[in-house]
């Protein structure tokens, strides 16, 4: 494969070395997907607010664009049930959920999302996920599961429920309408999860979902439980989805513009998750830019051929890993499995009961809750235990956008706060080496008498600036002698911008004006630079900048500093969890 070719078309990598053991890999891999996706896919769909054919729809041309252009040989593009339920919410808020209108929005946010994701691509902005971290990832998405499982209750029992965002709301109207359940509907669609589990818990490769959906619709039709008020999917069209451009305005796309956001982010971060993952166990890597760019033109040539937004899932692609799929050509399969399926064998869903699909989405998302992780960060960090159950409860109260832009509004928090108040340490040398390390962490450091070494580490910039001078007076207050040098140690400092430079000079004027002298060490290439363009250099004085710490301190006897005088200091670690 020509090199210029592979690289806009990453996908194609393969076809130069492709060969009959790798066919049969994928072929497997390929036709296992399938059969989950089928089922799958159309419970998703019904969970977006849309027929079940959408969800068949949406695993066609997405499939194939990303099989060209994605970078993960391993990654399943198709219906997944966080975005699902994003459509549901956001697009539900404009338009009457299942109405011609809600569908034609659900194209149209797919395009949107397709441009967003293109564009992130395209300029490289793929770092703009960082700003939902993972406890935020994780709070939102427990949230979700249990909002996704309650939207179900209305179909696994058959049980009139108004729709609403808010799980309290719902389940009191359950619990307020337990008399008009259907006993029929709750045998099926509890039956259903019963079997799904223990099916999963048997052989997790078995293809549960497609087993249930075999035996709900036979069961139905042949004892026409539909007549006993069992909701059946119907008629379901028959063939491939047709070519037609999403219905567009400037108006529709304002309103839909915060679920194409949150979708465009949070479909790419479940798909780059597992696309990572697997990558690192099979030793190559993804390229999250161009990941990037292949979901987003998945997504634009989806929304032409009636698909709503897909992502990469996090099941079938753990399905389609342990499958054996080697290259982007299981996908392809795939895709010429499903096609089949809507060519020939959709009339076969006609008696597909409702409460069946609710069970595939019950147990589906069950594993979404995290309740690991809230234990593990309640156990090791309790600041990022905070920002998850700030996002789950933001989530499950206010909504689902509602509670994605909390969680990226705390990351954000976070992430200012976190650069405000940067570790900052007094070092001393470890006996017989050259080495400095914090005094509060290692016992054995000693410190050189009337010197402060003073180590700040983080970039110096205008969120941290007041607090690299105000550290540094509180260390030299706390000692009980009088400082007559300071080494400010820069290796931690690896940028400083015009606000850092302002308060380095601060520093060193109020320092030098108190009689102390100082002194800088380990100060890199870029830094010292920006350090003599702003003549902090010539303030600081040039043969006052040495390689590391300890020629700082040489240089202090040459300058009639006695740096043999060592005292023995008693510092505390019982703070510390570790020496750094």
């Amino acid at each position: 494969m020509n090199a210029s070719i592979s690289r806009f078309l990453p996908g194609l990598k393969w076809v130069g070395n492709y060969n009959a053991d790798l066919f049969k890999s994928d072929l497997t891999a390929g036709l296992t997907v399938a059969v989950m996706l089928i089922p799958q896919g159309m419970a998703y769909s019904v969970l977006a607010g849309l027929p079940p054919i959408y969800g068949l729809y949406a695993s066609i041309v997405p499939i194939l664009i990303y099989a060209l252009l994605g970078t993960s040989a391993q990654l399943a593009v198709g219906p997944v049930a966080m975005v699902s339920l994003l459509i549901y919410t956001g697009v539900g808020a404009i338009a009457d959920v299942g109405s011609d209108a809600f569908i034609q929005l659900s194209i149209l946010t797919a395009l949107g999302v397709g441009v967003i994701q293109l564009a992130m691509g395209l300029f490289r902005m793929g770092f703009m996920v960082n700003f939902l971290s993972h406890p935020v990832l994780s709070g939102f998405t427990s949230a979700a599961a249990l909002i996704i499982g309650t939207s179900q209750l209305k179909s696994l029992f058959g049980v009139d429920l108004p729709s609403s965002k808010l799980i309290h709301e719902v389940w009191g109207a359950f619990f307020q309408n337990l008399g008009g359940i259907n006993g029929v509907t709750a045998a099926i669609g509890l039956g259903s999860v019963a079997l799904l589990m223990g099916l999963r818990k048997w052989n997790k490769k078995f293809p549960g979902a497609l087993a249930v959906v075999v035996l709900g619709t036979a069961i139905t039709a042949l004892m026409s439980l539909n007549g006993q008020g069992v909701a059946i999917v119907g008629d379901v069209p028959q063939g491939l989805p047709s070519f037609g451009v999403p219905a567009f305005s400037m108006a529709s796309l304002q309103a839909l513009l915060p679920t194409i956001l949150a979708i465009a982010l949070v479909g790419y971060m479940e798909s780059i998750a597992v696309a990572k993952s697997i990558a690192t166990r099979r030793g190559y890597k993804v390229v999250p830019n161009q990941e990037l760019i292949g979901l987003g033109a998945a997504n634009i040539f989806g929304s032409f051929f009636q698909s709503f937004p897909t992502t990469g899932g996090l099941s079938r692609t753990a399905v389609n890993d342990q499958s054996g799929a080697e290259t982007n050509w299981a996908a392809i399969i795939s895709v010429v499995f499903i096609s089949l399926t809507l060519l020939f064998l959709t009339p076969y869903f006609y008696y597909l009961p409702k409460a069946v699909l609710a069970a595939i989405i019950m147990v589906a998302v069950a594993g979404l809750f995290d309740a690991k992780e809230m234990k593990h960060l309640w156990l090791t960090d309790k600041k990022d235990f905070a920002m998850l159950a700030a996002t789950f409860v933001a989530t499950l109260t206010l909504g689902i956008e509602e509670g994605i832009g909390v969680g990226v509004l705390l990351s954000i928090i976070m992430v200012v706060y976190s650069s405000s108040k940067p570790h900052v340490a007094e070092l001393g040398r470890l006996d017989g080496t050259r080495t400095y390390r914090n005094l509060a962490r290692y016992d054995e450091a000693t410190r050189v008498d009337g010197v402060l070494v003073y180590r700040f580490d983080s970039p110096l910039f205008f969120g941290n600036s007041e607090r690299f001078g105000d550290a540094l007076r509180e260390k030299m207050e706390a000692r009980e002698e009088d400082i007559s040098q300071v080494i400010l140690d820069f290796a931690g400092i690896h940028s400083i911008d015009s606000t850092g430079v302002h308060a380095l000079e601060t520093l060193v004027d109020e320092l030098q004006g108190n009689g102390i002298g100082v002194k800088l060490s380990g100060v890199i290439g870029p830094v010292r630079d920006i350090l003599h363009k702003t003549h902090v250099m010539d303030l600081v004085g040039e043969d006052h900048f040495y390689f590391d710490v300890q020629d700082a301190v040489d240089s202090l006897a040459a300058h009639g500093v006695s740096a043999g005088s060592m005292s023995k200091t008693a510092h505390s670690a019982a703070q510390a969890n570790g020496k750094s």
